[in-house]
């Protein structure tokens, strides 16, 4: 066979394999293309809370991994540490992909010194590492508005993480064989084998939803 029908026959099987290829990273959630649960609808919005850079942070729009660090920085460091390497490095580049961290007003300076350790050595953009900050009633109101069985801490603190959709509502599991009803609100930053083996999942199995849903828009619009 000669060398230009070899070429032609590696650039098609290219063509053909890389699609099938990108299905199937999607396709390894365990729920499979199926959408993932909505547990809460419309959770408190954060348009007008104070952010790091003075942006204006909103869910609408964006996926987002909500994080409460409240005043306890410190013990949240190993968390963002375990979320930056499993899921923000994974999955930045993929547009309108964002987490939100909830931080006890008076913490900038802190924040400013944790961003710095959490660039070190990583090789990604921390673009979209958003931090907001509140009072104690405005971080217990949009912590309520989850309507979780999790509980904060006298700190403002969870190692709990949750992902809201571009809705503004709070996705998870109702079907999650570890949790009491099968109901599994967030997922905890504080166990890297929980995020490995249920958050990447289902951060792949969301991300695939909307990539879908703007597939058949776009072939709407081309009809």
């Amino acid at each position: 066979m000669k060398i230009e029908h070899l070429k032609k026959y590696l650039v098609l099987g290219i063509l053909f394999v890389f699609p099938i290829v990108v299905y199937l990273f999607f396709a390894t959630g365990v729920n499979n293309f199926a959408k993932l649960p909505v547990l809460t609808k419309s959770i408190d919005t954060v348009d007008n809370w104070k952010s790091l850079n003075g942006e204006n942070i909103k869910f609408n729009n964006q996926i987002s991994v909500l994080c409460f660090w409240g005043d306890d920085i410190e013990l949240r460091k190993s968390d963002g540490f375990n979320l930056n390497q499993k899921i923000y490095k994974r999955f930045y580049q993929f547009k309108d992909f964002q987490f939100v961290v909830v931080v006890s007003e008076g913490n900038q300076d802190l924040i400013e010194k944790y961003k710095i350790e959490l660039s070190q050595g990583v090789g990604t953009n921390l673009i979209n590492w958003k931090f907001i900050f509140g009072n104690e009633i405005q971080i217990k109101n949009l912590f309520n508005s989850l309507n979780s069985n999790d509980n904060l801490s006298e700190l403002s603190s969870t190692s709990k993480v949750y992902i809201i959709d571009k809705e503004g509502n709070l996705r998870g599991r109702d079907d999650d064989e570890d949790n009491l009803n099968g109901r599994m609100f967030g997922y905890n930053s504080s166990s890297v084998a929980e995020i490995n083996n249920k958050m990447v999942d289902d951060v792949k199995v969301i991300l695939a939803e909307y990539r879908l849903a703007l597939k058949k828009n776009n072939s709407f619009r081309i009809k």
